[in-house]
């Protein structure tokens, strides 16, 4: 229960904070609801990165469909990865290390 509440609210503070700060700001995010949480470490990192990639996935295909995909078609040209994996990826990989962070300092 504690895993998916720990989703929920991470993606919902992310949302808020990257709308005021700059995008590093869901590290915070994710690290003080993992904190807050109290969830163990491994279990943390899956809810940060699922909550995170989840989060920015769907962003970046919404934007893709409002600019009709100008964008990522470029980009997808120059990179050998598919730009919404690399978005997702990068997006989890800092939400999974920042809520690892988070319950490691919990359990101190």
């Amino acid at each position: 229960m504690k895993f998916f509440l720990q989703i929920l609210i991470t993606i919902l503070s992310c949302l808020l904070l990257q709308f005021l700060l700059p995008w590093w700001s869901i590290a915070i995010g994710a690290a003080v609801v993992a904190y807050l949480t109290g969830n163990k470490g491994f279990v943390s990192f899956i809810a940060g990165f699922l909550s995170i990639a989840l989060l920015w996935g769907l962003f970046a295909f919404y934007i893709d469909l409002k600019t009709s995909s100008i964008l990522t078609e470029k980009v997808n040209q120059l990179l050998p990865v598919n730009a919404f994996i690399l978005t997702t990826l990068v997006g989890g990989l800092v939400g999974g290390f920042a809520a690892l962070t988070g319950a490691l300092l919990k359990s101190k």
